[in-house]
């Protein structure tokens, strides 16, 4: 089984930007998919941005133009780029790996925007 570690929330005031990080422990190409979820309080997980095994990426529309997802190959990291960060993108953010028949999810990882 996948296993993800997340790193890279914190705090970061509003307009500001963070990088979270999601290390896998296999390929990452194997996969078919890499996702970025996130769930405010009381709100529900909602898929942010996703890259497929080939490349190809789709966004939140709430996150497109601000956010940015991309993967190191050698690291076996996927990344998210988070720019001109809103009070409303304040979450906890989730890395998935996509496999077959399955989905393994990361720890979670807070971000939390301020003004």
């Amino acid at each position: 089984q996948v296993q993800l570690v997340e790193s890279g929330g914190g705090l970061v005031q509003a307009g500001g930007s963070l990088r979270l990080s999601c290390a896998a422990s296999t390929n990452i190409f194997w996969l078919n998919a890499m996702e970025w979820y996130r769930q405010a309080p009381g709100k529900q997980r909602e898929l942010v941005a996703k890259i497929t095994s080939g490349g190809g990426t789709n966004y939140a529309d709430s996150v497109k133009g601000r956010f940015t997802i991309s993967r190191d190959r050698a690291k076996n990291t996927v990344y998210l780029r988070m720019n001109s960060l809103k009070l409303e993108d304040t979450a906890v953010y989730y890395c998935a790996a996509v496999e077959v028949g399955a989905t393994t999810w990361g720890q979670g990882i807070q971000v939390t925007v301020s003004l």
